[in-house]
């Protein structure tokens, strides 16, 4: 069973591994804008409002809002874009129910390519609770370089699959929001959703 495939059969966070020089899963083949790779895609509605989703044969590779085929084609310009259909029938529903319903986030496989320090704070955005935030210079403390505060910030802000590495739990060190990709009201109920201050849908 492939990691699409299984992804059902558990109940835990989205997951990615490296493991370097395996052809089977070589982190950095996404990073040569997918050259060689089929990606299939689709966009959906959820309580955030459209998503995109993209995946290949190994999993997730953009999960965003307010996009469409351009734009990954952008992201990705020599990858075979495909429409829906592949692992995206297994995925899609998986995606739009983590999207509204973090506490119960479904294990999702994620195919993403980064540097060795973007997967690392990629790892770290991912042992963050739900319900709570962390700041820049924390996540660069738990990924050993204290003083790349705002390299930190930068990769964070280069996840390529929101709300499933959830880079909107890293806030200013003075409380405030910080960017966001898909813009600070967003941010603010995916936060207040998930610390039960709020709701998801629009007031």
């Amino acid at each position: 069973m492939n990691p699409v495939q299984s992804w059902r059969a558990n109940g835990r966070s989205p997951s990615f591994k490296r493991v370097e020089g395996d052809s089977k899963y070589d982190t950095k083949r996404l990073m040569n804008g997918g050259a060689g790779v089929s990606i299939y895609w689709s966009v959906a509605e959820t309580a955030l409002g459209a998503m995109l989703l993209a995946a290949t044969d190994k999993g997730i590779c953009r999960l965003s809002f307010d996009e469409n085929e351009s734009a990954l084609k952008r992201r990705f310009p020599n990858a075979t874009l495909l429409g829906k259909g592949g692992p995206l029938s297994d995925l899609i529903d998986g995606a739009v129910f983590a999207v509204q319903n973090p506490r119960q986030m479904p294990q999702l496989p994620l195919d993403i390519g980064g540097t060795d320090f973007q997967m690392a704070v990629w790892q770290a955005l991912l042992q963050i609770p739900v319900g709570e935030t962390r700041n820049y210079a924390e996540i660069a403390a738990a990924v050993g370089k204290p003083d790349a505060v705002r390299a930190t910030g930068t990769a964070n802000g280069a996840n390529h699959v929101s709300v499933l590495i959830p880079c909107h739990r890293v806030i200013r060190s003075d409380g405030g929001l910080g960017g966001y990709a898909y813009g600070l009201e967003r941010k603010r109920r995916l936060l207040a959703w998930e610390s039960g201050q709020g709701g998801l849908f629009p007031a």
